[in-house]
C-alpha cells in the first residue's frame, strides 16, 4: 500500500509529503469555485516527486459547465489523475448518479490521455450509486483500517481517515506502479 493524502484550500500551500506517494488537490467546485491554493499545493506535490492527482466538487445540474470549468482551472500534464468527489453538497443536494457518470465521460472525452477517477463515501456507492460507473478507478472513503474499506468493488484508492487530515491509501505495488498506472491511460 502506498500513502498520499487529499486536501483543499483547508489546508496550507505548504505540507509534509514525506512517506507520500501520491496527493489528490481540490481545484473546483460547481461551476465557479476555484481551490486559492490550487497552484502552491500543486508545486508542493510536484517538488516532492509525488503522482499529483486533482478533483472537482460536483455538484448537480450544467454537468458540462461543471467539467470545463474544472479543466479551465487544472494543468493538462500527462501523468496527472483527474478525479470527481460526488457526495452530499452543504446544502444537502447531490448529483444524480447519471450526472456523475456524465461527468466521469465528459472528461474521459475531453483528456483521454488521463486517467478519471471516482471519489465518493461508502453510503454512496452503496445506496445512490446506480450504475457502478467509477471510470478507471474508484476511490472510496471509508473510515476504518487502511485498505480496508466495507465494500466488494475492486478499488485502487482508499480515504481511511479525516483526522488530523485526510489521509489515503493505493492499492498499488510500488511508487513505480502507480506511475506507470497514471501515465499509461
Amino acid at each position: 500500500m502506498l500513502h498520499g493524502l487529499d486536501i483543499s484550500a483547508f489546508q496550507p500551500p505548504s505540507y509534509a509529503t514525506d512517506d507520500l506517494s501520491f496527493v489528490f488537490v481540490k481545484a473546483t467546485e460547481g461551476r465557479s469555485y476555484t481551490n486559492p491554493r490550487l497552484e502552491a499545493q500543486t508545486r508542493t506535490g510536484r517538488r516532492a516527486g509525488l503522482v499529483v492527482g486533482f478533483y472537482h466538487f460536483l455538484w448537480p445540474g450544467r454537468i458540462r459547465a461543471q467539467a470545463r470549468h474544472f479543466l479551465s482551472k487544472i494543468p493538462d500534464k500527462a501523468g496527472d489523475i483527474l478525479a470527481v468527489d460526488w457526495e452530499a453538497t452543504g446544502n444537502g443536494s447531490h448529483a444524480s448518479s447519471q450526472e456523475k457518470d456524465r461527468f466521469i465521460r465528459r472528461l474521459k472525452k475531453l483528456r483521454p490521455h488521463h486517467r478519471i477517477v471516482l471519489y465518493t463515501n461508502r453510503d454512496f456507492w452503496r445506496n445512490t450509486d446506480t450504475s457502478s460507473y467509477a471510470g478507471d478507478a474508484l476511490w472510496i472513503a471509508d473510515y476504518v483500517t487502511a485498505g480496508e474499506p466495507r465494500i466488494e468493488a475492486d478499488w485502487l484508492f482508499h480515504q481511511y481517515t479525516a483526522h488530523p487530515h485526510d489521509k489515503d491509501v493505493a492499492h498499488f505495488a510500488d511508487h513505480d506502479a502507480l506511475r506507470h498506472w497514471a501515465d499509461s491511460a
